[in-house]
């Protein structure tokens, strides 16, 4: 599909040509007529024909080797146009291209003058040459067709000009619209940034109320347990209630790792997530006997602790997944850093399955990697068919890492 620069490429080409379109056109015609004007035929065709000589290479000298309209250039041309029009009227044709670069030849009141200059060539033509005239009619018509030339040449004039006005002034509000949607993207990347700080904020008050709600639960359970039991007499209901506390203290031990990793996993305790990623990816293909690489694509860089917890968590349950279901013989984890995201990818060539199809919902599933990259305003995504393997991946915003 041809595009605007090529149109107005296209424009500009057709009007470098059009004067030598005129002239040739206004030629013929007079030539064409020349036997019915009288016996001077050969002088006046030898006359036109060094005339038309001269006048296509002044336009060609101005409009192709200069490239664009000059005063010099124009005056040149309007009196060749003159000369031919007084040899032979038809040439009046050729005259014409006076108004279509008179403004852009000119400045302020010359553009008037040159505009009428054409107009007096035309209505010269038009009349049949130029004066003395043999019919008063002739005489009359002359002022009469300038007036209609110049008035019909100003009015077009100044309607170019009104939709060069307009076109201005649609360019210009495009432009304050352009630094308008430039202003508003700048402000949304605050609102983000301000809503991820919150969104981090909100997840931290998240994860101290569910060790509240977990931990200190089993805990008070295990106290009444206990409490019971030192009341009890019986010695199988003392029993039966110190299993049941043993059993509530083992869960909220367990929850209590699972809280505190999910805070600060002792894979980021000293060291970063692509080093993290690298030794969770060696461990695996070393537990599991399947080959796996690890790749980092752009420069590793410190984000936010809670960024790295969720990238390495949904990576660990990628890497178990992969282990429990696909039966896969090559794995692939990909780490990618860019300018707004850091990007986790998990790609194994096992068995796979259809997304579309009822699954047994796991607290540690593929749910659960979704929720955690959704918490953080990140996005998650799997890709998968029977046969075919599976690729989840996971994209977070690049939180940088604030101060200690």
């Amino acid at each position: 599909m041809t595009s605007a620069v090529e149109h107005e490429q296209l424009w500009e080409r057709n009007l470098k040509a059009l004067p030598f379109v005129l002239l040739a056109l206004a030629t013929v015609i007079s030539v064409a007529t020349i036997p019915e004007m009288g016996p001077h035929t050969l002088g006046m065709q030898v006359t036109l024909g060094v005339l038309v000589a001269v006048t296509a290479v002044w336009i060609w000298r101005w409009m192709y080797v200069y490239g664009r309209p000059h005063p010099v250039g124009y005056v040149g041309r309007t009196l060749l146009a003159a000369a031919l029009t007084i040899v032979h009227p038809l040439f009046c044709i050729f005259a014409w291209v006076g108004f279509l670069d008179a403004f852009e030849s000119f400045r302020g009141r010359w553009r008037w003058v040159a505009m009428a200059a054409t107009s007096l060539i035309m209505a010269t033509g038009q009349t049949g040459g130029p004066p003395p005239y043999d019919s008063p009619w002739q005489s009359a018509a002359l002022p009469v067709l300038f007036v209609v030339n110049f008035g019909l040449a100003t009015l077009m004039a100044r309607y170019s000009m009104h939709l060069d006005a307009v076109s201005q002034e649609r360019a210009d509000t495009i432009v304050r619209l352009e630094n308008a949607l430039a202003e508003n993207a700048r402000l949304q990347q605050q609102l983000l940034a301000q809503s991820r700080q919150t969104g981090v904020r909100d997840e931290r008050e998240r994860l101290a109320r569910e060790i509240h709600d977990t931990i200190a639960q089993s805990l008070a359970g295990v106290v009444a347990q206990l409490q019971a039991a030192e009341g009890s007499a019986d010695a199988q209901d003392v029993r039966r209630r110190v299993a049941r506390a043993t059993e509530m203290a083992r869960t909220a031990l367990v929850e209590a790792r699972r809280s505190v990793q999910d805070l600060t996993p002792a894979e980021l305790a000293d060291t970063g997530l692509a080093d993290a990623l690298s030794r969770l990816v060696t461990s695996w293909r070393d537990d599991h006997g399947v080959e796996a690489s690890f790749v980092v694509v752009g420069d590793a860089t410190a984000l936010h602790s809670e960024v790295e917890a969720t990238l390495l968590r949904i990576a660990q349950e990628a890497l178990a997944n992969v282990a429990k279901h696909a039966d896969a013989s090559r794995v692939g984890v990909t780490l990618t850093y860019d300018d707004a995201d850091v990007i986790l990818d998990v790609r194994d060539d096992g068995s796979g399955f259809d997304p579309a199809a009822p699954r047994r919902s796991s607290s540690f599933g593929l749910g659960v990697m979704r929720e955690r990259a959704q918490r953080l305003a990140g996005t998650f995504t799997l890709e998968s068919a029977p046969g075919a393997g599976t690729a989840v991946s996971a994209s977070i915003p690049a939180l940088p890492r604030g101060p200690a």
